[in-house]
């Protein structure tokens, strides 16, 4: 119920939880993740060989009146298979007030959906573009032999190197905007959880270094999109999260499409949010710490409001952009897709399988696809709806289980191509079989089921 809350910025049931026990735990996470003031005799206890002095003599804490105050924010972070320590700032929870400009942010919801929906194949060159405290390369370390990272903010490089070296990781730390410090340099992977808030530019407008790179609009990350091209090797994937604009009646795949013209990438995109101006106002003013209800606030709330209606921007998009560069002079595809409901976490392998199909898709014309035998994954199942009493049901929809977890309803002829998917023979011979029980053409059957086949492949419906 405590760490609940904590993800909710409410602090006092975990004060509560810890308050008064002189376990080490209990104690460092006062210290540490709530921010509280600690008596050096405690510190003492939990940290024998370190003690209070220690943690002074290192910086990762002051002291005053109370006791000792930690100086930065230091928690454990891991997945299944790893164990890290992450040093950032301490949080508006923690220090009770607005941010400074050059806050160092921990690990956060971007950072943690960044490092979900990132590939992870074995490669030689990686690149994490905007790594703040360094929460991407900590990941990367594990596919990847040689690491760099870039970012604007010297305190930023800072805080990355210690959470390396507490973690026992190399990495090529190089300070800079986005992909200037490596200029003439490729990779296989690039990832980014860049500056992409839109964020005013009016006096009184506070500008975060972790979330706001300088440019106006959806700009910086429009532009990093199509730079990315130069610094990825044949066969090389770019992963980022971005923001973008959109006016009235503006579709968002119109928008985000133009980003791509002429960039020579593939290009996956997937839109997981929309939001009013309003509503974004909201959440990255209280992001900075500003509380509503205050003059601050409203002022910044005010000041937001202005921008997006001069510039005529009623609401803002929010997705995953998934980008490859071609082995070969083909043509780049584009798939833009809107899904706003939950996906598998994590979603690296289905990203990587994904982009694989699409792949597949775009060398191979539909006389290949229709010469494969295919065969329904294993974690799709099918779901049949009608009336009560009824002979034929009224709704056939397969359901993914994994990845998009997408639902995909089809009418007669795919519910029996699919349910006959069983990788023994190939979609045109059962195409023929439709035929015959359809009593129509093969022709008519392969323009009929083309579009469903495409659709299913692609997404991993169909392996």
């Amino acid at each position: 119920m405590a760490v609940a809350a904590l993800h909710r910025e409410q602090p006092l049931p975990a004060l509560r939880a810890t308050e008064g026990s002189q376990e080490p735990v209990a104690v460092l996470c006062r210290l540490f993740a709530l921010g509280r003031a600690v008596p050096a005799p405690e510190v003492d206890r939990a940290l024998p060989r370190t003690g209070s002095g220690g943690l002074v003599d290192l910086r990762l804490a002051v002291e005053d009146e109370h006791g000792l105050v930690a100086a930065c924010d230091l928690r454990p972070y891991a997945t299944d298979e790893d164990r890290w320590w992450v040093v950032s700032d301490r949080s508006e929870m923690a220090t009770g007030g607005p941010l400074p400009v050059d806050h160092v942010l921990g690990i956060g919801g971007a950072s943690t959906t960044l490092a979900s929906w990132t590939p992870r194949p074995r490669v030689e060159r990686a690149l994490d573009v905007g790594t703040g405290s360094g929460v991407q390369v900590l990941h990367l370390a594990g596919h990847a032999a040689y690491l760099v990272a870039t970012d604007t903010s010297a305190r930023a490089l800072e805080f990355a190197r210690f959470t390396l070296a507490l973690n026992g990781i190399d990495a090529d730390l190089r300070r800079g905007s986005l992909l200037e410090p490596v200029a003439g340099e490729q990779f296989d992977l690039v990832v980014s959880n860049p500056p992409f808030v839109v964020t005013p530019r009016r006096p009184g407008v506070p500008l975060y270094e972790y979330r706001d790179g300088g440019r106006a609009g959806d700009a910086l990350v429009a532009g990093l999109v199509r730079d990315l091209a130069a610094h990825l090797r044949p066969g090389g994937i770019g992963q980022l999260l971005a923001n973008w604009e959109l006016g009235p009646g503006e579709g968002w795949t119109d928008r985000v499409a133009a980003w791509f013209e002429g960039a020579g990438l593939d290009a996956w995109v997937v839109q997981r949010e929309e939001q009013d101006v309003a509503d974004y106002a909201e959440t990255w003013i209280r992001d900075g710490g500003h509380q509503p209800g205050t003059p601050e606030f409203d002022a910044l709330y005010a000041a937001w409001l202005d921008d997006f209606a001069e510039r005529g921007v009623d609401r803002l998009g929010f997705g995953v952009v998934t980008v490859q560069r071609p082995l070969t002079g083909r043509e780049p595809w584009t798939d833009l897709t809107d899904v706003r409901t939950p996906v598998a976490s994590p979603m690296g392998p289905a990203v990587l399988a994904g982009l694989a199909a699409r792949t597949w898709l775009a060398e191979h014309d539909d006389d290949t696809l229709l010469d494969t035998p295919w065969q329904v994954a294993p974690d799709v199942t099918e779901e049949r709806v009608g009336v009560p009493g009824g002979v034929d049901p009224q709704v056939i929809q397969v359901r993914q289980g994994g990845g998009l977890r997408r639902t995909v309803r089809l009418d007669t002829l795919g519910a029996g191509l699919v349910g006959a998917c069983d990788g023994e023979l190939t979609a045109r011979q059962l195409c023929a079989g439709l035929a015959v029980l359809t009593e129509q053409e093969p022709g008519t059957i392969h323009t009929a089921v083309l579009p469903t086949l495409r659709d299913l492949v692609r997404d991993g419906l169909l392996r």
